[in-house]
């Protein structure tokens, strides 16, 4: 060891590496696709109705592994239960708070799946071709419910929008709660900031509206079936939207530590301008970001034919994918690289097999894939039954009128009387 390191506090390497890159990562996309799914059920968004179903079993499906990179990081998992039912929310116990939103936030997501999916269930339960195996499954989720009625459906519709207006709060805390908990850190500077929570929001909501426009078009073009290009067109524009907020705010987040010119702009800037160079304004923010920026503010301004918003759509979202993960991995392993003496760089270079290194990554962002996979094997993805909703709407408005005749002709008759 170096005599400095008796006289300085040096850490020799970074204590929170890829699975805590990794764990903001997929709990933003999980954001990100719920407020897409939100768009349609609560705003009404018509455009975005062909994904309203796929946005919210994609949430679920990320949902099931964004505890995984946590526990992969912990030496001894099965202790974590341990902070939910002792919390300390004056110290570093504080990831209880996290515990608790995500296990609500779960449940509502859980509920709302099962309410939007109630009816097509019952439908697949009645279709004779359906797998036995699928048959137990949509038994167990309905609950034994055979009712197909157009108060029925309206009901759920109604339920089904609430859980998302609900959701939206809940979800938004989901990842702002990690923001927050990186910008509590006083220790270091490039993380102690009141924007932190939201901008990592921002990000999320980013990620999660690049990655569904990326895996609809993918399906769709795999399974040869109908793209909606209108859906597209308003995911891009969603995609800009929230890309000149994230930009916007973390830029100005630098420029506030810049004119400030306090002691933690030196090291920030020393930090920037070091180590972090190439992966933050060369790769996050000249490539990933500038160049998705203009060309999504072309596709929203401008007229293109549906061939170029396709192509440029998606390419965009890629690019903004990775993007997403270059801002994790430039606040986590970069806010540790400045030594606790403020006196030079710490070095990481992340191996393939260690504990919690390139394989692990790998594996478990493939995860959440194959798990969608195996539950679009059981909740149909798509909106593909307009005419079933468009008929049970137009049940329940024949309904309501049917019942407003009688009202008025049993009063014709008391006054005859």
């Amino acid at each position: 060891m170096d005599i400095a390191e008796f006289l300085f506090p040096n850490d020799t390497h970074p204590h929170w590496t890829l699975m805590i890159v990794i764990y903001p990562y997929i709990t933003g996309l999980v954001a990100g696709a719920f407020i897409v799914s939100s768009t349609y059920h609560v705003f009404k968004v018509e455009a975005l109705k062909p994904v309203a179903r796929f946005s919210l079993i994609f949430a679920f499906a990320f949902f099931a592994f964004a505890t995984a990179p946590l526990l992969t990081h912990l030496g001894h998992p099965e202790r974590a239960l341990n902070m939910l039912f002792t919390p300390n929310f004056s110290g570093p116990s504080m990831m209880a708070g996290f515990g608790y939103i995500y296990l609500t936030y779960g449940l509502l997501l859980i509920f709302e799946i099962l309410f939007v999916y109630r009816i097509p269930m019952i439908e697949m339960l009645e279709n004779k071709n359906t797998p036995k195996w699928r048959v137990l499954i949509y038994k167990i989720l309905t609950l034994g419910s055979r009712d197909k009625s157009p108060d029925s459906y309206h009901m759920d519709h109604k339920v089904a929008v609430f859980l998302g207006g609900l959701g939206i709060p809940l979800a938004s805390m989901l990842h702002g709660y990690v923001g927050f908990i990186f910008g509590g850190v006083k220790a270091v500077s490039w993380w102690f900031t009141p924007l932190m929570p939201v901008i990592f929001l921002l990000s999320a909501s980013v990620s999660g509206i690049a990655g569904i426009i990326l895996l609809y078009v993918l399906i769709k073009k795999w399974t040869k079936t109908h793209l909606d290009m209108m859906t597209v067109r308003a995911l891009v524009k969603l995609l800009w939207t929230f890309l000149i907020f994230d930009f916007v705010l973390e830029m100005l987040e630098i420029g506030v530590h810049a004119y400030g010119g306090t002691e933690h702009w030196h090291h920030i800037h020393e930090l920037l301008s070091g180590p972090l160079f190439y992966t933050f304004w060369i790769g996050q923010v000249l490539i990933l970001t500038a160049i998705p920026f203009v060309v999504l503010g072309f596709l929203t301004l401008l007229k293109f034919s549906d061939r170029v918003v396709l192509t440029l759509g998606m390419i965009s979202s890629l690019m903004l994918v990775f993007q997403v993960l270059f801002m994790r991995w430039n606040v986590v392993v970069g806010g540790q690289i400045l030594a606790k003496s403020e006196r030079g760089f710490l070095e990481y270079h992340p191996l393939w097999f260690e504990k919690e290194g390139i394989l692990t990554t790998i594996i478990i962002l493939s995860a959440p894939f194959i798990f969608l996979w195996i539950l679009g094997k059981i909740f149909p993805l798509w909106n593909d039954d307009d005419n079933y909703e468009i008929k049970h709407q137009n049940d329940h408005f024949d309904n309501k009128i049917h019942i407003k005749h009688e009202k008025n002709d049993l009063i014709d008759t008391k006054s005859i009387n």
